[in-house]
This record gives C-alpha cells, sequence and structure tokens, in this order.
C-alpha cells in the first residue's frame, strides 16, 4: 500500500491511535504486538514466545505466570511513534479467565485488531471479543496470522468471518501459497508483493498485475496460476475498502503475514496508521465530551500493583479524553471531590517507564497512587463528569480463601481488599459477619491470586468451595423494598468493594425462586462502576 497519510505534527489529537489487540488464545496476539513494536522502535529485537522451557518471554508479558505459561493474563500498555503517529497499544489477556480485564480495556481504544489463525479461523473467543467491540462500535482491522503454516483456502476464512460475525470484509492484500509455499502477500491496490524471507526494510516488488511474468516466476508455476485466479476472483468478488463503513464498524480490512516471521506486519501499521481513527468523544452521565476541549478529563480503566517488585507501587491506568494533562497539575478526583496531585504520570512500554511531561486525548498513561484511585474514576480540571460503561460482571465461580498462619488473617483482608481494587478477583463482604468470598471469572484468577499472594504478601492461600454458586447485584426502584428483601436473607446478602448489595444464591434454581418472590428486586449480572459510584 502507499505510505500512510499522517497527520501534521502541530496536531496532538490527530496524530493519536490507541488501538487492543484482541485474538483467541494461541492466535499469535502478544508476538504480533512484539513486532508492531520493532516496527515502531521501541524494541531492538523483538523476543519469540516459544512452547520450550527455557523460551524467552515476550517483553509485554511481565508477570511469573506468564512467563511460565506462555500467556498474557493482565492487560500490557505500549506508547510509540511511528509514521508520524503516536501509538498507544494494548495488549489484552487472550485467556477466557481474564475477560473482565479485556471488556474494561476495550473501553479505552478507539480501534482494534483482531489477529486470526489461517488455520482455525474464527474461534470462540474471538467471537465474543468481537461482540464486545460491535456493542462499542470499535472499527476493526484483521490480521490472519500464520500464513508461513498450512493454511485454510483464503475464501473460506473470509466466508468465515462475514458469516459468524455478520461484518463486511475487503482484503487489502491476498497470501501467495502458504505453509512451505508462502511466497508472500500480494498488495491488491498497487500490484505489489514484499517477497516472504525478505528483509523487513527492502521495498516491495512492483507488476503489471497477477499475470505479469516477474510475479509468475517469483510465485512457481503452480502457486502463482492458483494466485493470479485468486487474485482476480478476490478484486472481482469482495468488497472494495470503505472508510466509512469501516470507522462506522461494518467493514474490516483484512491483511494476510506471519506475525513470527515480521510477514505483512509493516502493512498492519501502516494501515493503522493511514485509517484507524483518531480519539473520538465520549459520553459522561451528564454530556458528551468533546477530546479537543481545553479542559482535561479522563478515566480509569485498570489498576495494577507491584509491576515493579522492587517498588511495591500501585500503578492507575488513565486514558486521556480531553484536553491535556500536564505533569505537576491537579485534577478533581470526582468520586471524592478531593484534589490531587499528578506529579509522575508516565508512559509504558511494558515494565519500562517514562516521565510523562504532557498527554493528549487517546494517550494512557500511569499515575502512581496509594490507593486512592479506582477503576471507573473520574478525573478533571474541576467538573462533575462521570464517564459510563467500565463495566464489572458477576464471577461464574465463589471461593472462601484460607490460609494456615491465623496470625495473618488481617494481612489477608489488606490484600484481598487491594486485589479486588484492581480488578484481580471481586470480594464479597456477607453481612452475617462471615468469612470473606472471593469471586473470579475463571479458574486461572485463582492461580494468579494465590502467586501474588505468595509473591507479594508472603502468605501461603487455598481456595475452598463456598456454599453459594452464583451471585448478583440486587437494587430496586422503591429503596423501602430492597431494604425488605436484604433484611430478610442476612445469610445470603453481602456487600462488594463499593458496598453495594449482592445476593448469594445456592444454585440458579435457589435464583429463580427468589427472583419469583421479590418481582420488584432487579438481580443483575453486570454492574457499572460509574453508575455504582464505585
Amino acid at each position: 500500500m502507499n505510505a500512510p497519510a499522517t497527520p501534521a505534527k502541530a496536531d496532538p489529537v490527530a496524530r493519536r491511535r490507541t488501538f487492543a489487540i484482541i485474538s483467541h488464545p494461541d492466535a499469535g496476539k502478544t508476538t504480533l504486538t512484539e513486532k508492531l513494536l520493532l516496527f515502531g522502535g521501541a524494541i531492538q529485537l523483538a523476543g519469540e514466545v516459544r512452547a520450550k522451557q527455557n523460551r524467552r518471554h515476550t517483553r509485554s508479558d511481565w508477570m511469573g505466570i506468564e512467563r511460565e505459561r506462555g500467556i498474557s493474563v493482565v492487560t500490557s500498555v505500549m506508547t510509540f511513534e511511528y509514521a508520524d503517529c503516536v501509538f498507544n497499544l494494548l495488549d489484552t489477556p487472550g485467556h477466557e479467565d481474564f475477560s473482565e480485564d479485556t471488556y474494561r480495556t476495550l473501553t479505552a481504544v478507539d480501534s482494534a485488531v483482531m489477529v486470526i489463525d489461517a488455520a482455525k479461523g474464527i474461534e470462540a473467543r474471538t467471537r465474543k471479543l468481537f461482540e464486545v467491540c460491535r456493542l462499542r462500535d470499535i472499527p476493526i482491522v484483521t490480521f490472519i496470522n500464520k500464513l508461513d503454516r498450512e493454511a485454510r483456502d483464503p475464501f473460506d476464512l473470509l466466508d468465515e468471518i462475514e458469516k459468524t460475525l455478520a461484518l463486511d470484509v475487503a482484503p487489502m492484500t491476498w497470501p501467495v501459497g502458504s505453509g512451505r509455499d508462502f511466497k508472500g502477500a500480494y498488495d491488491l491496490a498497487h500490484d505489489r508483493l514484499r517477497p516472504f524471507g525478505a528483509d523487513i526494510d527492502a521495498p516491495p516488488l512492483q507488476f503489471a498485475g497477477p499475470h505479469d511474468p516477474a510475479f509468475q516466476a517469483l510465485a512457481g508455476e503452480s502457486v502463482g496460476a492458483q494466485a493470479a485466479g485468486e487474485i482476480e476472483l478476490a478484486r472481482e468478488a469482495c468488497k472494495p475498502f470503505d472508510e466509512k463503513a469501516f470507522r462506522e464498524g461494518h467493514l474490516t480490512p483484512v491483511y494476510f503475514g506471519s506475525a513470527l516471521k515480521t510477514y505483512g506486519v509493516r502493512d498492519l501499521i501502516d494501515a493503522l496508521a493511514a485509517f484507524a481513527p483518531s480519539p473520538g468523544g465520549l459520553d459522561t452521565a451528564s454530556r458528551h465530551v468533546d477530546p479537543r476541549e481545553t479542559k482535561m478529563t479522563g478515566f480509569v480503566f485498570k489498576i495494577q500493583a507491584n509491576m515493579d517488585p522492587n517498588h511495591r507501587d500501585r500503578i492507575a491506568f488513565l486514558r486521556i479524553t480531553s484536553g491535556r494533562l500536564a505533569r505537576g497539575m491537579k485534577a478533581r478526583l470526582v468520586r471524592t471531590g478531593k484534589s490531587i496531585a499528578l506529579n509522575a504520570p508516565q508512559f509504558f512500554f511494558a515494565q519500562e517507564r517514562a516521565l510523562a511531561e504532557e498527554a493528549w486525548p487517546g494517550d494512557v498513561v500511569g499515575i502512581p497512587n496509594h490507593g486512592l484511585l479506582r477503576i471507573g474514576d473520574t478525573l478533571t480540571e474541576g467538573e462533575d463528569l462521570v464517564f459510563r460503561g467500565v463495566p464489572s460482571f458477576a464471577p461464574e465461580i465463589l471461593r472462601r480463601v484460607r490460609i494456615g498462619d491465623a496470625m495473618k488473617a488481617r494481612k489477608l483482608r489488606e490484600a484481598l481488599q487491594q486485589m479486588a481494587e484492581e480488578g484481580v478477583v471481586q470480594i464479597f463482604s456477607p453481612r452475617d459477619g462471615s468469612g470473606v468470598i472471593v469471586g473470579v471469572v475463571g479458574a486461572l484468577q485463582l492461580d494468579v491470586l494465590a502467586e501474588r499472594l505468595k509473591a507479594e504478601y508472603g502468605l501461603d492461600a487455598a481456595f475452598e468451595q463456598s456454599r453459594f454458586e452464583i451471585c448478583r447485584w440486587a437494587s430496586a426502584d422503591d429503596p423501602a423494598e430492597l431494604a425488605k428483601f436484604l433484611r430478610a436473607y442476612p445469610a445470603s446478602v453481602a456487600d462488594d468493594l463499593d458496598g453495594a448489595p449482592v445476593f448469594l444464591a445456592s444454585s440458579a434454581f435457589n435464583l429463580r425462586y427468589e427472583q419469583e418472590r421479590w418481582p420488584q428486586i432487579v438481580f443483575s449480572d453486570v454492574k457499572d462502576y460509574q453508575a455504582s459510584g464505585g
């Protein structure tokens, strides 16, 4: 494709590209992240994820459990520049047990890259994440990965995307062979190809078309003939790229390549620079906020503690939504009404960081704090605004935590409180005074919790079955009716981290029974942090 048309440096909002990478586990998401950083100059050598005991772990995976299992379990934020654009790349957890972190991250981005394994096509996790993007009208660029291995027919893959996701596709490049016969991806708009295996900075080769003898010689007789027919059919049968349809979330441009071999990645990052939207406006409970407003606003979508084990720090990830954040400025924490000084805002490159002297809409900065900031908090230059849509989901697994040393019970409570404020787990304090219950979406979250309790707090924890299987936030239009319901079930009602009432059910049957008995009570499996005031 042509060199991307990039915004003038004088317009900091137009320069920003804030995007997430979403995929099913093992589709190559974290590897692609590294290669994008390589093109952005953020790293000199991208580490490869290998299923071996002595593998080099990727630089965006910093937690011990990530290095051991070769998976991402927390969102990493990385900022870099390319083609006069400032990219804020959010590498989300691929494992479904950490879906809540991913959903919250998608509230902070303006576009997404969907990575699909060329041999497997659309998988369950991909479908679920796409639906979240659709709810938010997030534009999606598709990267079909692992063409250096045997792959499915590209038309089948495109057809599956259209049928499964109800999303129009516009192939921008086309694979020439696959596996051992993979020769590269042909640029459909400009009749050129950068040969697979060539230096990443080598210019593409220009052809008169897919029947050009030079292209046929490069591809080989059988592969070239098949590719020429497919390229002609793709041009005739597939939709052309329409930037408006893409921005509205109805159409996805599709690129083919191999992240592991750093092939097709340049096409992808050029597309993000050229087509991906710059930061747009966001709704609050009271009004719409435009990114070019002069007053700074932002919201916290993630908390992470102990990223640096030497400092036992706590970082709130703040998405800037309008105005300019300047180091040293004071901002109003709307939840408490108090003013806080932003003395050390930080930009991230996975484990590495640098002080952010200034930040603009679209940027994600880290705000060091000691428990003052929570997920869903809004910071402004004075106005009382509350951004919508940072969700919390009812956990699917409820467990009690047991430690061998009763003298450390207070330390355990403090640790669980901090973990809950981060969003690692949810905690529920039963109103009958019994021990705290932790809730998680998936079992792997319990492994992360146990590892962090051991590594960061010196606590050896075990998890015991709770008599409760389901929890739902309880609310009602009539406060008196809600109070009556809560008094009726002292042993089955708990408070979450923010003090919101939660009904704990022993089974799905038990929940349905109470719903029928109390028709005025709303039992919800989703809570908006802002709606709760938390």
